[in-house]
């Protein structure tokens, strides 16, 4: 027999009786116990119990009985549809989940999260979660202060569901190598001439480009104004660093001041960085680097943006699927006034 459920939209749940308890929540995982075998239901769930035909209505309170069509039409809750979509979706991939605020979970996670998605096998009453989700349309827009580890999942205009994984990482590597002191050095309108360095600086440091091209013995290096600065500031070759910075302003403004505090911090943490142009980003970047020779392939994609940056769905797509396209991961590096680095990587998930 199928049951009735009374909408209390000032709670905003729907209220199940009878054996719903035993029914839905401790078999299944929906809803939350009220007194006896009584339990609310967020309005997704409730709208999942009517699609899948477990509920047989949903009685609002002027008496109107409404089925799925007529409760789905009224939108209750916020942001409704894209919510239900997503909820179906990992309900029909083995999840059980529910809302990710209290009463249905005693320790919610705070944020933006919309839903508690528990792992295969277990269900609210197992205290444990395997992801905290968060869910959007692909025209809502993402600030920068609004990401939390866990999972972002984007429905598209076509009702396509994208996830995304968004942890913190935190760059490092063992690309160290000897420095040498006070290198000849000239500074063009854009970069960097070193002449005559030690060949280890770029076979060991990856530092520039050899002048004379793949066919060298002693390269003079071409060298990018944040490559120059950092080397600069090492005393590394014979240029005021506050010259080369001020050269950066000059052709990038501030965008330079964050790239090059995400450059320094890289090398400061033995990660060598490269330029990412021909990926669409600010870096690509070794963890490990022995000899230029011998070299592996980047791990990551970084671009740099303000910490108050807000990040368009697309972007985001467009980002992780070319860095997933050529086998790398995206990080996004999120600088504050002080030159303080979030770090943030974006990867496509498969529930």
């Amino acid at each position: 027999m199928s049951l009735e459920g009374r909408f209390d939209e000032a709670a905003g749940v729907v209220r199940v009786g009878d054996d719903a308890r035993q029914r839905y929540h401790d078999s299944r995982g929906y809803g939350y116990p009220l007194e006896g075998n009584e339990i609310a239901l967020s309005p997704v769930e409730a709208a999942h119990l009517l699609y899948r035909g477990d509920l047989e209505a949903i009685v609002d309170a002027s008496g109107e009985r409404l089925d799925f069509r007529s409760f789905v039409a009224r939108e209750p809750g916020t942001k409704f549809g894209v919510r239900f979509l997503v909820y179906a979706d990992l309900r029909s991939r083995g999840f059980y989940l529910s809302p990710a605020a209290e009463p249905w979970i005693t320790d919610p996670p705070g944020g933006k999260a919309d839903f508690a998605v528990f792992p295969r096998g277990k269900g609210p009453g197992d205290g444990e979660i395997a992801y905290v989700l968060r869910v959007i349309s692909e025209r809502t827009d993402v600030a920068a202060d609004e990401l939390r580890d866990g999972v972002l999942a984007v429905v598209d205009e076509e009702s396509e569901i994208t996830y995304f994984e968004v942890s913190r990482r935190e760059p490092s590597g063992s690309s160290a190598a000897p420095l040498p002191d006070g290198c000849e050095a000239d500074l063009l309108a854009d970069r960097v001439v070193v002449w005559d360095p030690p060949l280890e600086l770029y076979e060991r440091g990856f530092y520039g480009q050899p002048l004379e091209g793949r066919e060298y013995d002693e390269p003079t290096l071409q060298c990018s104004l944040l490559e120059a600065a950092s080397l600069a500031e090492r005393g590394v070759i014979d240029l005021d660093p506050e010259r080369v910075r001020e050269r950066g302003r000059e052709v990038e403004g501030e965008r330079f001041v964050r790239r090059l505090a995400v450059y320094t911090t890289l090398r400061e943490r033995d990660v060598v960085p490269k330029t990412g142009y021909k990926f669409g980003a600010d870096f690509r970047t070794y963890a490990e680097v022995e000899s230029v020779e011998n070299l592996g392939h980047s791990e990551l994609l970084v671009r740099v943006h303000p910490d108050g940056y807000v990040f368009e769905p697309r972007d985001l797509a467009l980002d992780v699927r070319l860095a997933h396209g050529v086998r790398k991961t995206m990080v996004f590096a999120l600088v504050d006034d002080a030159g303080e680095i979030d770090w943030w990587s974006l990867e496509r998930l498969t529930p």
